[in-house]
Parts: structure tokens; sequence; C-alpha cells
């Protein structure tokens, strides 16, 4: 005996069918694939904050799950639990833990940190830890907030200071002088450039020449016949040399003269006799000249 549907089981049916395709559609929605088998884990944590359902799992930036559930565990102190979806062969080792980061756009997203140094692995709805690493916000409101709070006197002093050397009249003095200094260099370098377009081709055209001559002058020095003038000159040395000892030898008359002091006496008393006979001579004329007319 057939049985016949009746229009109310065939609406229920519909909707039944209906209600299941919209909760696959829901889930597609949020990126869970149903037919997909899974491991679950938990992670406990103390702030869930811009975490959701459907909040992205990655380990090593690629993508291996989902969150599935969010739920506030009354029997601990304050700890949140939150269930997650990994795909079937995504295995978690002992010692791993999960961080919860915040992103610009997609608001949080829970990254896996495995333990590499371990090979044993958690079962399918094992408890992970969930850290939640300190975001820029934190950083500055703990670390850089209290120095810049202590900075602010010191730059208020330094800003009064900095106020007084400005106002101060030194420092327009300073600046004056700055500015005639300034206007000195600009005169000097107008001297300068005329000196560079002037006189500096007169200079290298000078520098040019004496170079010239420089080189003629050694070429003529290179065919002089410098053997036969050192010959020259060395004999000429060589006669002086001899000269000397002749004039140091008591053998000749000018040796004599030179190194006898006897002779050099005798000369000088001579020249006293001589010297005394003229005077005689002068006052007594008449001792040695003799006139006569007869």
């Amino acid at each position: 005996m057939k049985t016949k549907l009746t229009k109310e089981m065939i609406i229920g049916l519909v909707v039944i069918i209906s209600l299941v395709f919209l909760y696959a559609g829901v889930n597609y929605l949020k990126g869970i694939d149903l037919f997909k088998p899974v491991n679950h884990y938990f992670v406990t944590c103390s702030n869930v904050k811009d975490v959701t359902i459907s909040t992205p799992v990655y380990v090593d930036g690629f993508k291996v799950g989902l969150v599935r559930n969010i739920a506030y565990d009354y029997s601990t102190n304050g700890k949140i639990i939150i269930e997650i979806s990994l795909e079937k062969s995504m295995r978690i080792t002992k010692g791993s833990y999960i961080s919860l980061e915040k992103t610009l756009l997609s608001g949080a997203e829970l990254h896996i940190h495995l333990n590499t140094y371990v090979d044993e692995y958690l079962k399918s709805g094992a408890t992970l830890e969930g850290k939640i690493p300190e975001d820029l916000m934190s950083v500055v409101q703990k670390d850089i907030l209290p120095q810049i709070s202590e900075l602010i006197p010191a730059l208020d002093s330094i800003l009064h200071g900095l106020q007084e050397v400005v106002n101060h009249p030194a420092l327009s003095q300073s600046l004056n002088h700055i500015e005639n200094t300034t206007a000195q260099l600009e005169v000097s370098s107008r001297r300068l450039s005329r000196l560079l377009g002037n006189d500096i081709p007169v200079i290298a055209d000078n520098l040019k020449t004496t170079s010239h001559n420089f080189a003629l002058l050694s070429e003529e020095m290179k065919n002089l016949n410098l053997t036969a003038s050192i010959h020259s000159l060395n004999l000429t040395l060589d006669n002086l040399s001899t000269m000397t000892a002749r004039l140091n030898s008591r053998n000749s008359s000018l040796g004599l003269l030179l190194n006898d002091s006897s002779l050099y006496r005798n000369l000088n008393l001579t020249l006293d006799n001589l010297s005394g006979l003229l005077i005689d001579m002068k006052q007594h004329p008449k001792r040695y000249v003799h006139f006569s007319l007869f």
C-alpha cells in the first residue's frame, strides 16, 4: 500500500531541506566547509577582542582553519574558550601555543606557533594556551607615554633657554657679523674669479715658457763634454795643490819668506835701518851730499 504524501508533509519536507541548505550556505559564507573532515581544538584566552566566529587561523602565514565558537568559562576566573576547526591533516605538537594578533583590516587573526623540537602531537579536542602580544597602542601607553611625560619638563627648560638665546642681543650682533663676513667672502670670490680669469692664464704661459727654457738648458747641458771639463778641473786642482805645497816648503824663496821667521825679522830690521837712514838723510843732507863749484 503506497503512502501518499500530503500537502502538509511536502511543505514540511521543503522547509527542512531549505533549513539544511540555509545552514550550509551560512557556514559556507563564513568559510566553514561542513563536508570536509576537520580537527577541533580549544584555546583559552583572557581577552578575545576583535575575534569573531569564522576568524581565520594561520600557521606560518598559511590559512589552516577557522574559529567555530567562542564561549565564556564561568567556572574559572575570567577565561574565554575559543573553539577552532583545523584541516584534518593539520596536527599540533605538544608545547605549541596560539597568539591573537590584531590587524587593520580583518580585525584579528589566530596564529599557531608550533613547537618544532618535539614529535608528539596533541589529540583532537585538546586545549592550547592563547597569548595576546602587546599591540602598538599598549606599547605606547606602557613604555613611550611615561618617558614623554618625563621629558616634557626638560623640553620646557630647553625651549626656555632657546628663547633666551634667540632674544639675546649678542645673537643679533653675531648675525650681523656673519652677514658682513658673507659680503666680504662674496667680494673675495669675485676678485678670485677675476684673478683666475685674467692673471692665471698669463702665469700659466710664463710657466710654460720657463719650462721650455729649462728643457733647452737641459738639452745643452746634455750636449756638453762634461768629461773633458771635469778632467781640466782636476788638473787645475792638482796645480793648485802643488803650488800650495811649494809655498809651505822651505826649499823655495817664497816658502822661506812665508815660513822662516828669521828672514822675516831680518827683512824687518833692514827696513827699519833703511827708514832710519832716510830720516837721517832728510835731517842732515850735508853729510851725504857735497856741492863744489870750483
